[in-house]
């Protein structure tokens, strides 16, 4: 029997990226509790002191011995790393308004106008909900006020086919009141008026989204004509163009019940299978480079027709700085890209920042990158490639995410760590095969049957996989401390369990 293989010890991690990274969260997260104790002048003040000592202290270096010189070099880039971080964080939460300007006290309103900031989503029983950037509030008597800020509304149904034709950039009148709960502002819409149309580039946006949609919705055969839309429609949309109102209510359980409720937000892993497709057409007659600027260029298209979704934009802006790598001009580890993409989004969407996708995106990729590749480190020779990979970006997402999700929703679901081995390839498959299913509807083929008749089949195993796997009781959790210490005892565990192995393994001669 060979022995293990010897493992090669991985390269230090590009430390001033996430010392910025990590600056940036601890000011962003920890802003509000610092304001409370009112510190906040003062740490800009001693931070900014600090900087200032940093850059001071830099241009002395000279005067040290070349290997303590840069030693202290590399200690002074990435403290002023985290300093740029951390001013760069305090920014951008100060930027993120807690509760909107209402302009009139929130009693008396009984019309809000401003402009939709997303297209809006339907809920069971046709009714729907999207968030509106306010411009004015109205109130009895004809007083208006100039307003600010973001508010969900509510709309009633028969006002939401109009409102998703226009989509997203229209301005709108809404007739209503304000209500609150759970300390959030909402606005409960009686009736809905389009006082204008998005930009044109929106409009044109909105037509692509529509048609594909469409094309999701409806049969392409003709011998189905009036038959009703594929039963796999809503699933295509919601993999493909992250529109999940028509979806099964049964399955969007099941994706919950079974801890794979993740694999219907767009990611990282959508963009990986569309920007995979478009590499594979054009990456041998463009090169890699050349493949790179117009997958960049997809990319963007791709996340403006889908929406700004956070775990959408994180993906989309990691590819982006990856290409830039890739010509070049920066190094791309891939813990750095994660940490310069979670500055760049909280720069560009400070409000993105305090939603639960956001976080959960991150700390997914965060656990993947971090405790995922240490896991893999240690399954390496011992369980096969294939399986070692998903299973150890499995574990790593999900002790990452368990203390988040404990506190959010009072349960952890253990099994979507299993499920997802199967459930991640088979969204893949499905995904290249609706595409192949989009395609064939705009050819005069008799194909379209073909793709029906298989992705139904792919559809059903989707349901049956989720439903049996919803069935497995998951763990209630009441207080999310327990989860947050057992997760950092096992991410130190598998640390040192790791260097020990590498260790053992290092010291043991292969076999010739």
């Amino acid at each position: 029997m060979p022995s293990p293989v010897p493992l090669q010890k991985e390269k230090m991690i590009p430390m001033p990226a996430v010392a910025a990274g990590l600056g940036t969260a601890a000011a962003y997260y920890t802003w509000p509790f610092l304001i409370s104790l009112r510190m906040g002048h003062y740490i800009i003040l001693g931070l900014l002191l600090v900087l200032v000592l940093i850059i001071s202290f830099i241009r002395v270096l000279k005067n040290f011995p070349g290997e303590k010189r840069k030693a202290l070099y590399k200690i002074s880039v990435i403290a002023v790393a985290a300093a740029l971080g951390f001013s760069m964080g305090i920014d951008a939460r100060r930027s993120v308004k807690e509760a909107p300007d209402l302009g009139l006290e929130m009693k008396s309103i009984i019309a809000v106008s401003g402009t939709l900031k997303e297209d809006p989503r339907t809920l069971s029983g046709g009714s729907g909900f999207g968030f509106l950037d306010l411009s004015e509030t109205s109130a009895q008597g004809g007083i208006r006020a100039s307003a600010g800020g973001n508010v969900m509304v509510f709309f009633p149904a028969e006002s939401i086919p109009r409102l998703k034709e226009f989509g997203r950039g229209s301005e709108i009148y809404v007739d209503g009141n304000f209500s609150q709960k759970e300390n959030r502002l909402l606005f409960n819409a009686s009736s809905v008026h389009i006082v204008k149309p998005a930009k044109d580039l929106e409009q044109k946006r909105t037509f692509i989204r529509m048609m594909l949609l469409e094309k999701f919705q409806s049969r392409q055969d003709k011998r189905y004509e009036g038959g009703g839309a594929p039963v796999w429609g809503p699933l295509a949309s919601a993999l493909l163009l992250g529109m999940r109102d028509d979806l099964d209510v049964d399955l969007s359980i099941g994706f919950k019940n079974s801890g794979c409720a993740h694999i219907l937000a767009l990611s990282g892993m959508h963009l990986a299978i569309l920007s995979g497709i478009l590499a594979f057409l054009i990456r041998k007659p463009l090169g890699l480079r050349k493949a790179s600027v117009v997958g960049a260029a997809f990319i963007i298209a791709y996340v403006f027709i889908a929406g700004s979704q956070p775990s959408l934009v994180r993906s989309a802006i990691m590819y982006l700085i990856g290409t830039i790598s890739l010509w070049g001009f920066l190094k791309g580890k891939p813990i750095s890209l994660l940490c310069m993409a979670f500055v760049i989004q909280l720069v560009l969407q400070s409000y993105s920042g305090v939603t639960l996708s956001f976080i959960l995106s991150y700390l997914a990729l965060a656990g993947i990158l971090t405790l995922g590749v240490s896991l893999r480190t240690l399954f390496r020779g011992r369980i096969p490639d294939f399986l070692s990979v998903s299973l150890s970006a499995s574990l790593g997402a999900f002790i990452f995410t368990a203390p988040v999700v404990a506190f959010y929703f009072n349960s952890l679901k253990p099994i979507g760590i299993l499920v997802g081995l199967f459930i991640a390839p088979l969204s893949a498959l499905f995904m290249v095969l609706a595409l192949i299913a989009l395609a064939v509807s705009f050819l005069p083929l008799p194909l379209w049957s073909i793709m029906d008749f298989i992705l139904t089949q792919v559809y059903r195993l989707f349901e049956f996989t989720v439903s049996l796997a919803g069935r497995v009781p998951g763990i209630s959790v009441s207080n999310p401390l327990p989860v947050l210490i057992f997760s950092v005892l096992f991410w130190v565990l598998i640390i040192v369990i790791v260097k020990k192995d590498y260790a053992y393994r290092s010291s043991i001669a292969s076999f010739d």
